[in-house]
């Protein structure tokens, strides 16, 4: 499961751009749909700020 450290995360948007199954939305922080993520990691590789975990 990925999750998101909320104290970390900037809410630029990268991880939902790159996420292949749209399951990230961003308002003022990344929110992950748990259901539609099928764990690929693109987010986590693409986060500036390293607020992405597995």
């Amino acid at each position: 499961m990925v999750s998101v450290k909320a104290d970390d995360c900037v809410g630029c948007g990268a991880c939902a751009d790159v996420c292949p199954q749209n399951a990230i939305k961003v308002d003022d922080i990344a929110v992950i749909d748990q259901n539609a993520c099928v764990e690929c990691g693109a987010c986590i590789d693409e986060c500036p700020s390293d607020a992405l975990v597995e």
